[in-house]
């Protein structure tokens, strides 16, 4: 099970799944996105359930395993992608429901898709759930906040969640994911469908971003996770991620301040 499907890395991996003779359950909230993976898969000979989901709705997450189970009788692999962007203003600035939006996807999508097919996984007896955080799920960004709080939260779940399939001998292994700058659409889409409500201030960031730090494939990063996946570790980082990794390792205490130094002299201001 795939979410986030409709495009980026959850598309490339329901494709590489696909590839490797997986049968696949794949959500998005994106329609039309969900339906073109959907074909991609099926013109490659593969099996695919395609279901329009919010993954911050618990009800529809639920019905949607229900639905899995009942059609395929097994669950192998779970891969929580779904996310969005969310951000680019301060704290102080930032209303309680863009804090609530952003979490509710990032956040409790996670924890509502490892929920609900947990119990699916354990009886498969080989299960995996795969949760994807970020490069912001150790590293803090002025202006990002919610995103930051979501991706720290994901991290933090999913390693509990494997300690405790540890500590309880469960046969489902738990991998956490931080990608760094992959080439998805998440910049752009965090101001509406395909970035048509970009502040004429915030263009020149989302450049930046799209063209200067998104520079890995989603392909390669759906690689280097479903190789992961194989040797069932615990943690993946990818692109930038592992650089960044080290610095707030070595520097826990003053990398924020390296941070803000960084963003004045890419961006222009921080």
């Amino acid at each position: 099970m795939v979410t986030g499907a409709g495009s980026g890395i959850g598309r490339a991996l329901a494709d590489a799944l696909a590839g490797h003779g997986a049968r696949l359950a794949i959500a998005d909230w994106d329609r039309s996105g969900l339906e073109e993976t959907a074909r991609l898969i099926e013109t490659a000979g593969g099996e695919v359930l395609a279901s329009r989901v919010d993954v911050s709705d618990r009800a529809a997450v639920a019905a949607f395993a229900r639905e899995v189970v009942a059609r395929f009788g097994v669950v192998h692999q779970v891969y929580n992608n779904a996310g969005i962007a969310g951000g680019g203003t301060t704290v102080a600035h930032t209303g309680y429901e863009a804090f609530e939006r952003v979490l509710g996807v990032n956040l409790w999508g996670v924890i509502h898709g490892t929920k609900e097919f947990l119990p699916h996984l354990i009886a498969s007896g080989d299960g995996h759930v795969v949760n994807v955080s970020s490069l912001n799920g150790f590293l803090a960004q002025p202006g990002l906040a919610p995103y930051v709080t979501s991706k720290f939260g994901v991290r933090g779940f999913t390693e509990a969640l494997r300690t405790e399939m540890l500590a309880e001998g469960l046969p489902v292994a738990v991998t956490v994911v931080h990608p760094g700058g992959v080439r998805t659409n998440i910049a752009r889409s965090a101001y509406g469908p395909g970035g048509a409500d970009i502040p004429a201030e915030h263009l020149e960031r989302v450049r930046v971003y799209e063209e200067r730090l998104f520079r890995t494939p989603a392909e390669e990063a759906a690689r280097l996770i479903l190789a992961a996946v194989a040797r069932k570790r615990g943690r993946v980082l990818i692109a930038q991620a592992a650089a960044v990794d080290r610095l707030v390792r070595l520097f826990p205490e003053s990398y924020p301040r390296l941070v803000v130094t960084w963003g004045r002299r890419l961006f222009g201001s921080w």
